[in-house]
């Protein structure tokens, strides 16, 4: 993860404990020294926390679920000028 667009597009595997150790690794490296990442990641960790309170032992739709993919995609790539 040496980057800040891979590490973005990585969040939701890490979030899941999806990640193979290696990638894991790298990805808390990036994370400890990225402070846009590190943003990016409290900002994806609360939403899910939020989204899983409200919706409580029901699931979501997949209507839902897309639309919220949707609407953060666009936050899941940074301008590298500025990263």
């Amino acid at each position: 993860m040496a980057d800040c667009n891979e590490t973005l597009r990585e969040l939701d595997r890490f979030l899941d404990n999806e990640l193979a150790s290696e990638v894991l690794g790298e990805m808390m490296e990036h994370l400890d020294q990225c402070v846009d990442c590190q943003q990016a990641f409290e900002f994806h960790a609360e939403l899910r926390a939020v989204v899983k309170k409200a919706a409580g032992d029901e699931p979501l739709p997949d209507s839902l679920l897309g639309r919220i993919k949707q609407c953060f995609g666009t936050d899941l790539t940074v301008d590298t000028d500025q990263a």
